[in-house]
């Protein structure tokens, strides 16, 4: 089978297109046979190196989490799917898995569930990491409640696509940063207030939130937390947290793992399902072209999800 490797870390120019066996199944895996991936930042950070101190890669590795596909083999002890299922979830060789970017994936079974009946394996390819993120922070860490109001900085990015959907859905007053073209786009996903953070700074403009999602990091996140009512909580995917300044200004902050588990999975289909989440997806690249995949989304000139049509 066609696999995307690197056998060292740097830019996109390492990725190789390589002829490799068909991952085994273990106990408690599944073998998809993979239909669609995408791309995710994380990705960029392990071909890059930047977790080799923590995630050291065996090379040649297999890159990509995000799965859509179709199981052709259980191991011992799945119970979850059967043979034939079109499932969606994550296969990262960093969590034990063979990796997303090949025409079969190795991954645990608690890590994929059946995929979202409306939509096709391209769409649900886009979802896994992202809209997994989303949820997670929303429902899970913020528990986000109709009438309250939630700072989402990053709405045009991947996660914070979905966020503003699912905020919206509960019935939260939804602002977001965007700028240039991208400002119609989260308007357009249901945003209530648009910053430009190319000439406005949100801190001067919002106050009294009862949540921050960060999808951005650094100094942003930092100063999200001052616009955050008492009792406030604030979530980033991008950024450490200052627990010492979090409870100085009475709000909660976390720092977000995202876990891409059967059970989240699951609560994203009913939401794609009943409509409440749409997959967005910016470009669709061949498997062949993961190289030019990489580096359109590192320009950063992209709307939420690059991905790669593997079938």
């Amino acid at each position: 089978m066609k696999a995307a490797q690197i056998n060292d870390y740097g830019d996109a120019s390492v990725l190789q297109i390589n002829e490799v066996e068909v991952p085994t199944v273990s106990d408690g895996q599944v073998l998809v046979e993979v239909h669609a991936s995408s791309l995710n930042p994380f990705d960029t950070s392990v071909r890059a190196g930047y977790m080799k101190q923590y995630i050291p890669l065996e090379f040649p590795a297999t890159l990509g989490g995000d799965i859509a596909g179709i199981v052709t083999e259980i191991g011992a002890d799945v119970t979850s799917v059967a043979v034939g299922d079109k499932v969606y979830g994550q296969a990262y060789v960093v969590a034990g898995n063979s990796g997303a970017f090949a025409e079969y994936a190795a991954t645990k079974s608690t890590e994929v569930a059946k995929m979202p009946s409306n939509v096709d394996f391209n769409q649900a390819g886009s979802l896994p990491l992202a809209a997994v993120s989303a949820l997670q922070a929303i429902n899970h860490h913020i528990k986000l409640a109709s009438g309250q109001k939630i700072f989402i900085n990053g709405g045009a990015g991947a996660i914070g696509a979905v966020a503003i959907q699912i905020a919206k859905s509960i019935g939260a007053y939804v602002a977001t940063t965007a700028s240039g073209s991208a400002i119609d786009y989260v308007k357009q996903l249901g945003a209530d207030e648009v910053i430009d953070y190319k000439s406005n700074d949100f801190t001067e403009i919002l106050s009294d939130y009862d949540a921050v999602f960060d999808t951005v990091g650094g100094e942003g996140f930092v100063k999200t937390l001052a616009i955050l009512k008492k009792g406030g909580v604030a979530v980033s995917m991008a950024s450490g947290v200052d627990e010492a300044q979090a409870k100085e200004l009475g709000v909660t902050a976390i720092g977000q793992s995202t876990k891409v588990r059967t059970e989240l999975l699951d609560e994203l289909t009913t939401l794609v399902e009943d409509g409440v989440v749409t997959p967005q997806i910016d470009t669709i690249f061949p498997l062949v072209d993961v190289e030019k995949a990489f580096e359109l989304r590192e320009a950063g000139n992209i709307r939420s999800k690059v991905v790669i049509q593997i079938k």
